[in-house]
Parts: C-alpha cells; structure tokens; sequence
C-alpha cells in the first residue's frame, strides 16, 4: 500500500512538475509569440509607406551591421585569444583579463565618447587643423555619425563575447593536439589556423552567435548615429507615426531573422563532434614571442583594450571630474535602477532555480523542451519584448477598465503598463537565461546521490530543494544574482519604451542627456554603469582563468551573461 501511494506522490509531483515548467514556459514565450502572429495583421497605411520606401535601407543596413560586427569581432576575439593563451610577451598577463574591460561598457556610452572625440569639432579634427592649418573641405576625415562608425563602436564594446568563449576554448585543448602538430613540422601560426581554429569552432560560433544577437537588437548607438536599422525603424513607427501594427510587423520581421540566425547556428554544428581523443592535460605551451612579432601581439591586444575601455573610460571619467556635473535628481536615478535592478535579479534567480530544478528531476521531452523555450528571451532584442508586452497589456487593461466601469463605476488604470509590473516582466524575459546557465551548470554539479538521500529520509522535493541544493548553490545563485542585476542597470530598449511616469533610470537618462548633446551632463550616469559593469568582468576573467582541466574551478558562468 505504501509503495502505491508512492507512486501515486511521483506521478503527481511529475504532473505537477510539467504543467509548471509548461506554464512558466508558455508565460515566458508569450511576447515574442505575440509579435510573430503581428505578420498576420491587416496592412496599414503606416507599413505600407515603410515598405515601399525604407524598408530596403532597414534590411540592408542591419545586414551591413551584423556582417561588419561580426566579421570584426570575430577577428578580434579569436585573434587575441590564441595570443593570451599560447603565447608569451610582455603584458601577457594584464591582457588575459583587461581584455574583457569592453564589456563594462554599453555600447552607447562608446558611442557618445567617440562622437566627441572625432566629431569635426573635436579634439581629433582640430588637432589635425592646427597642425596642418586644414580647413573645412581641405581634408577627408570619416563621419562618426555612419554605419561605419556604428560598426566600429559596436565591434569593440561587442569582442570580448568572442574572446571569451574563445579564451574558454584554447583553454580546454588537449596538449596532445598541439604536440603532434608540431612534430609534424608546423609552425605556431600554421597550428593556430589549422589546428586550434577549427576544434575551437563551436566556441567561436557561440561567441558569433551572442555577438550578432546582441547587434540586431541593439537601438542605443545606432539611434545616436541616426542610422536606420530595424531597431529604430520599429521607434520610429511606433513613436513617430502612431502606428502600432507597422511596429509590431517590422518586430516580426527582426525576431524571425534572430531566430533564423539561431537556427542557422545550430545547424552549422549539428552533425560535427569536436572531441579530445586523450585526458592528457599539463601546462599549454607558450611560444615565446620575439622581436616584431613580440611588437605585433602587444599592439594586437592593446588596441582594443584601449579603444574599447581605456579611452571612453578615461573621457567620461574627466568630464566628471573636471566640470561640476548637476547631480540634481541623481539619487533618485540610482534609487530607481537599484530597485528593479535588484527585484529582477531576485525574481530571476527564484524562477530559474525552480525551472533547473524541474528539469533535473523531470527528464522527459517535454518538460525540456519547455525549459529550453522559457530562457530564450535572452536572443530577443528588448525592444521587440517591450512591443510584445505593452501591446496585450494595454488590451487587458483597457478591456477591464471598460467592464469595471460598466459594472462596478471604478476605474482600474493602467495597473500593468503604468506601473513596473511591465517592466520587470521585460527583464525578467529577457534576461532569465542569464541566471538559468549558471544555476543549471551548478546544479549538475551535484550528485544525484544527494537527491536520493534526502527523499529517503523523508523530506518532499521542496524541501530537498530548500535543505540540500540551494546551500550547496550559494556561491552560484549570488553569481547569478549579480550578473542579471548588472545587465539590467544597462538594459535600455525595453526600459526607454515601458518605464512608468515619473521613473527614470542610469541607462535611459544617459541616453536623454546624450541625444540632447549633454555629454558631458551624461558622464556620472555613464560612468556608474562602467564602475558597476566591472564586478561580473572580473569574477568572468577569474573563471576562465581556472577552467583549464585538472585545475581547481569557478563556478560556471552563463555565456552571453553580459548582453
């Protein structure tokens, strides 16, 4: 009788389970299934215009973008990588984690430095002036406000996803691989191409992937430079002309180019295996770097830390130190971004603890399907979550607003796209898979032993999950936590459209204050965000640094935990 009520309890914990994560799932997936179902809508006047007019320039401007970025980034990361990793010069040591220094950086913070830094009147250009006594049309010198100049910026804040895995990658290479190549003759490079590139494939795919996520949705640099993506088409359509559906078409269009991207990935590596064939792990070989090409390494990695980190940085860092910046306000600007910066995170680690937790128990296809369906938020730009979530949310309100005043004579308001409980449902979209990789690469640390033990003593899976796991998951849970809680202070798209009145955050005043051509006015917020950017970086290069096998190791971190 005891073994059936067991039973009995497994199955119905195992329903349970499932109608949860399918529940979770389906609540997660739902903006992005609402702007999909957007390309069924009735054609307005609106789309019509922006299809026979700017349409092209959307498609083929984000397509410049991403090829750009990509191709740039991937040089970038992988190139820098191998060098850190295999090779030995001056400085090597500094660059293994100043190399991640970019990431602290929204890429529209890059992109106000660089404006008024090789804007015509600039520090760059006058320079070039003075010294040449140059005037205006004597000289040639490329527009920052471009899609040049858009992919320059993004290409730098953007690298160090590819550097990252990258680095992880090299990492993780069997010495034997390297050994027999050169005994074959090879020289260090011939082994970096032939050798290195190719086992590290799937790392740089997946750098590739995050990297090119990360630009199709990115509004904040592209709209500063008044280049027209599909990210500020979707603004424009939405702000500009009043027209919703034409909005929700041209984010259609995006997410299925995102996904396509996804896809693709995917594909590229279905039917490859890129296994170690041996356990031998020791030491990675450094090839000692020697005159110009000692030269040529400490350039390659200081360029882009310079240009991505060491320069902006230090601009916004005189702007606040040598004007009196008016901090009228900024307390609360700070108060705010901690607020839902500090709820999201621990909303997200609480629904990713219980999402990994139900996949660990329930292995069946659907529940992991459904997992896997509820953390893709993540590769869906936030400005196509925020059209996705203040659309439906609107019909609520509006439709109940109507009934309680038919019914009742009360007014409901706007209680869901008025309040934060529209933002914070973006965030927590939208960055879920962040906490959720980390808490899932910690959680199958554990043995399932542990498990076993616990339910045998009696205690239910709730109370294993609260007594045994979660302490055993202190360390990646705050890790989690933090990761989230920093990316979303530099969250702007989904911010910038579904802030409530009179809520205001570092990310979106950075940004007013920039378009107004207060730069200087926009150094302190700028700047916080870098300062606070900095925590995750280096608990990332830390990581990293201890993932070589038969080493002690840090906790797993998510990849892309700094979209």
């Amino acid at each position: 009788m005891q073994g059936t009520r067991g039973k009995y309890r497994s199955r119905l914990g195992s329903r349970g389970q499932t109608v949860f994560t399918v529940g979770l799932a389906m609540l997660m997936a739902f903006p992005l299934v609402y702007v999909l179902f957007a390309v069924l809508q009735p054609v307005t006047a609106s789309w019509a215009h922006i299809q026979d007019t700017l349409l092209l320039q959307y498609i083929l401007n984000t397509a410049g973008l991403a090829v750009g970025v990509g191709l740039g980034s991937l040089i970038i990361g992988a190139s820098c990588a191998w060098l850190v990793t295999m090779c030995d010069f001056p400085g090597r040591r500094v660059f293994q984690w100043a190399l991640f220094l970019p990431l602290a950086v929204p890429a529209y913070v890059l992109a106000y430095t660089y404006t008024d830094l090789l804007q015509f009147a600039g520090p760059v250009q006058g320079f070039l002036r003075d010294t040449f006594d140059w005037g205006r049309g004597d000289y040639y010198f490329p527009r920052i406000h471009s899609l040049g100049g858009a992919i320059f910026v993004l290409t730098f804040a953007l690298y160090p996803y590819v550097y990252m895995l990258a680095r992880a990658a090299f990492m993780e290479q069997s010495i034997c691989v390297i050994e027999v190549s050169r005994s074959l003759g090879c020289s260090p490079l011939r082994v970096f191409w032939s050798v290195a590139l190719p086992l590290a494939r799937p790392a740089l795919i997946g750098g590739l992937a995050l990297v090119l996520m990360e630009t199709l949705g990115d509004f904040g640099a592209v709209a500063y430079f008044s280049v027209k993506t599909f990210t500020t088409g979707i603004f424009h359509a939405w702000r500009d002309l009043g027209d919703i559906q034409a909005a929700l078409k041209l984010a259609a269009i995006l997410a299925i180019f995102v996904m396509m991207a996804l896809y693709l990935e995917r594909l590229s590596r279905r039917s490859a295996r890129y296994h170690h064939t041996s356990g031998r792990y020791r030491p990675l070989p450094n090839y000692e770097l020697k005159g110009q090409a000692k030269i040529g390494a400490i350039l390659a990695c200081s360029i882009p830390v310079f240009i991505g980190f060491a320069l902006p940085g230090g601009k916004l860092l005189w702007w606040a130190l040598g004007h009196t910046p008016d901090l009228d306000g900024f307390g609360s600007l700070v108060a705010d971004s901690l607020t839902v910066a500090t709820i999201t995170s621990v909303l997200a680690v609480l629904v990713a603890t219980l999402l990994a937790y139900a996949a660990r128990l329930n292995t069946g296809r659907l529940v992991q399907t459904a997992t896997r369906f509820a953390v893709m938020g993540y590769a869906v730009p936030g400005l196509i979550l925020a059209i996705g979530i203040v659309v439906p949310f609107t019909f609520v309100e509006n439709s109940l607003d109507a009934w309680m005043r038919a019914s009742f004579g009360i007014s409901t308001g706007l209680f869901l796209s008025g309040t934060l409980v529209a933002l914070i449902f973006a965030y927590l979209v939208r960055f879920l898979s962040v906490s959720f990789n980390a808490i899932e690469a910690s959680l199958g640390k554990v043995t399932p032993s542990f498990d076993a033990a616990s339910r045998t003593l009696g205690t239910s899976m709730t109370g294993t999950l609260g007594r045994v796991q979660l302490p055993l998951m202190s360390g990646s849970l705050l890790t989690a936590g933090l990761l989230v809680f920093v990316d979303v202070l530099k969250e702007l798209p989904a911010t910038y459209v579904l802030r409530p009145f009179n809520f205001n955050t570092l990310a979106v005043r950075t940004f007013e204050l920039a378009s107004d051509e207060q730069l200087v006015a926009a150094s302190v917020p700028a700047l916080t965000i870098v300062l606070v950017g900095l925590i995750p970086i280096i608990m990332m290069s830390r990581a990293i640094g201890a993932a070589r096998p038969g080493k002690p190791s840090a906790e797993s971190l998510p990849q892309g935990a700094m979209a």
